[in-house]
């Protein structure tokens, strides 16, 4: 039996979960969203339900009387899985809500925000986002104990080459790791994207992705991917869409308040999962690459609930995250750490004056430099959760 290792959204679960009669669990395929919720009602009557099973999904979608006797009736808790499956989601799900019953609900697709489904559900839902394992779970997951220089390093590089997949993590061979990864993209490419965004040629789908696998953390230019690939506009435009709301990469848009100046519209793609991305790219390196490290970065930002944006100038000068929460953090991603401030976030502090700003690395020494007024910490992958939860996004900052 495979231990159990607890996920960082449980807090905010636990209190949600008074409040609200239904929790949706969103994230991508296969990120741990049953584990989690199975555990967390492990010491509760409860019964689940998946909507993989068309029996199950045609009585909900037909008979929700019925399917409230059968299956949801004398629990204190009922699990829906993958509930995106279902038609008329949104009207079933409120029904059993103002019958007082408790439920937890998952999907790995974005189709269960949409607003068919939520115009019925306000006031009677949370949501959730669970990934796969941030960098923090993964340690836990190695039952690390013991670290120094080499052995974070070490970790930090098998997390990005491979990524946060539990199934991933649970298998030490390379070589399992790789054919886990192959099927998990496969099965998300065919079943979670291509059905349910009615996209019938996966071969052109597969070499989009691999083209974006290859352009992480670079601007998406429509003519230049049409140049390259030879895809439409609006081909590129959906697939683009369902790659996004299937979980699979991250689309992160520019950040400005000068319109004249600055970048306002062409957005940069990442991958939600590096394991993914490099299984995709075909780059399991015995080095982490800049863009990779970058992307790395990206996917330990989401994964505590941040949505990055990007700063980049006209002239040039760009930042690669900008978080705006209680105060505006920029930060900046090098795979050493470097002698000094880079141009790009100097002009940023310069233009708009933040209080703190992060330069996040692989390898190096924490330091810290005051400029402009700016209180700059430089810290490796390994403290940046910390810093920007506890230190620059506390209201206090």
């Amino acid at each position: 039996m495979v231990e159990y290792i607890e996920r960082e959204i449980k807090k905010q679960f636990d209190k949600l979960k008074e409040i609200y009669p239904i929790i949706a669990l969103v994230g991508p395929r296969q990120s741990g969203k049953t584990t989690f919720l199975k555990e967390q009602a492990k010491n509760l009557k409860s019964n689940y339900v998946l909507f993989d099973d068309p029996d199950a999904r045609n009585l909900f979608e037909e008979d929700i009387k019925k399917f409230e006797k059968q299956y949801v009736e004398g629990n204190e808790i009922t699990i829906l899985d993958e509930v995106h499956y279902c038609k008329e989601a949104g009207k079933n799900l409120k029904y059993l809500a103002d019958k007082n019953y408790k439920l937890w609900v998952t999907s790995s697709s974005e189709l269960i925000l949409g607003k068919l489904v939520l115009s019925y559900l306000v006031g009677r839902v949370s949501i959730l986002r669970l990934y796969p394992f941030s960098l923090n779970e993964f340690i836990q997951a190695m039952h690390q104990k013991e670290f120094n220089k080499q052995i974070t390093e070490r970790l930090v590089w098998e997390h990005s080459i491979y990524g946060g997949y539990p199934k991933v993590i649970a298998n030490s061979e390379i070589e399992i790791k790789k054919i886990i990864l192959k099927d998990l993209y496969e099965t998300m490419l065919l079943k979670d994207i291509a059905q349910n965004f009615l996209i019938e040629n996966i071969k052109s789908l597969e070499e989009f992705t691999r083209y974006l696998s290859l352009s992480v953390g670079g601007l998406i230019s429509y003519h230049e991917i049409s140049k390259n690939i030879n895809l439409s506009f609006q081909s590129i435009k959906k697939y683009l869409c369902a790659l996004e709301k299937s979980n699979l990469i991250f689309v992160v848009t520019p950040f400005f308040k000068n319109k004249l100046k600055e970048i306002t519209k062409q957005p940069k793609i990442y991958f939600v999962d590096s394991g993914i991305r490099n299984y995709t790219s075909k780059k399991f390196d015995s080095e982490i690459e800049g863009a990779l490290f970058e992307n790395y970065v990206l996917s330990e930002l989401i994964k505590i609930g941040l949505l990055p944006k990007y700063w980049r100038a006209k002239s040039g000068s760009e930042v690669d995250f900008i978080i705006e929460k209680e105060i505006i953090l920029p930060i900046e991603v090098k795979m050493t750490n470097p002698e000094k401030i880079g141009r790009g976030l100097l002009s940023f502090i310069r233009e708009y004056k933040p209080k703190k700003a992060l330069v996040v690395f692989y390898k190096g020494e924490e330091k810290r430099i005051k400029k402009e007024n700016c209180e700059v910490i430089f810290t490796n992958i390994f403290n940046l959760s910390n810093y920007v939860i506890s230190e620059c996004l506390s209201k206090k900052a």
